[in-house]
């Protein structure tokens, strides 16, 4: 079984520490604050809690339909053979295993996440479904809106379901876009806070009559009431378009899917 450490994910298949660069650039505007610290343990302590059975109620919620999802927003991030790529908000590790099937042994994978129990069902799930490629992932304990990466050290950025969570949304993209390579590409899949009635209700509805009655037998109720008001808080496409442009990247394009339940955002730098 793999193990973690304070600031640091270790799994027998592989262990990294990154060293926060001396003296790298920064891209700190109106925005580069530290948020509220307490928002931001609530939320951690909340995905700790849920993460024992996030896969399995992922899989039952959306009918299997969250593995397609992921498996678009890699595709979007153009990664490819020999990459290094990291996966911010990487929960336990879904994107990460699929990316590190697209860069190869030559390429790297980090897989960053603000939970503890979260990076150690990842490295768990590393052990258990082992194959030669996953070797190229490092999992790593971190903090979203302060990554310890130098500028343009990445090929591309994969974000699932973790942009809607973080308490400071510009500041995480101004560090998204810091640590892309010119040219490259971020791929950020969430929930869609759709602007049709008809959606927004089905969505509400569903949250409400399908997905906190599954939940509670596994007796997370109020955890999984948080979705309905994270998805209420959170941007729009056209919002999330305007985020990424302010943030500096050349183009970035909203993507509705599931019907709309579901989008992802694409941006260019």
């Amino acid at each position: 079984m793999g193990t973690v450490t304070a600031g640091i994910s270790v799994s027998a298949a592989a262990a990294v520490v990154v060293p926060r660069p001396a003296g790298r650039q920064r891209h700190r505007g109106p925005a580069a604050f530290r948020c509220s610290a307490s928002a931001a343990s609530e939320r951690q302590a909340l995905f700790s809690r849920i993460a024992p059975v996030y896969d399995h109620l992922n899989d039952v919620l959306s009918l299997g339909q969250h593995r397609t999802w992921k498996r678009i927003c890699v595709s979007w991030s153009r990664a490819k053979m020999g990459d290094r790529i990291l996966d911010l908000c990487c929960g336990s590790g879904d994107l990460a295993f699929l990316l590190s099937q697209k860069v190869g042994l030559d390429g790297e994978v980090m897989a960053v996440d603000f939970s503890r129990q979260q990076l150690q069902t990842a490295a768990d799930r590393q052990e258990q479904r082992w194959k030669l490629c996953y070797k190229n992932i490092k999992w790593i304990e971190g903090d979203a809106l302060d990554l310890p990466f130098t500028d343009c050290y990445f090929d591309a950025v994969t974000v699932g379901y973790g942009l809607r969570n973080v308490v400071d949304k510009s500041r995480a993209m101004q560090e998204i876009f810091r640590v892309l390579k010119p040219g490259s590409r971020a791929s950020i899949l969430d929930f869609n806070k759709s602007s049709s009635l008809f959606t927004a209700s089905l969505q509400s509805w569903a949250i409400d009559n399908v997905v906190v009655p599954l939940a509670s037998g596994y007796g997370l109720t109020e955890e999984y009431k948080y979705l309905k008001s994270s998805i209420s808080q959170y941007l729009t496409g056209e919002e999330l378009e305007k985020l990424g442009r302010e943030a500096g990247f050349t183009v970035a394009k909203h993507y509705e899917l599931g019907g709309g339940l579901m989008g992802n955002l694409v941006a260019t730098r």
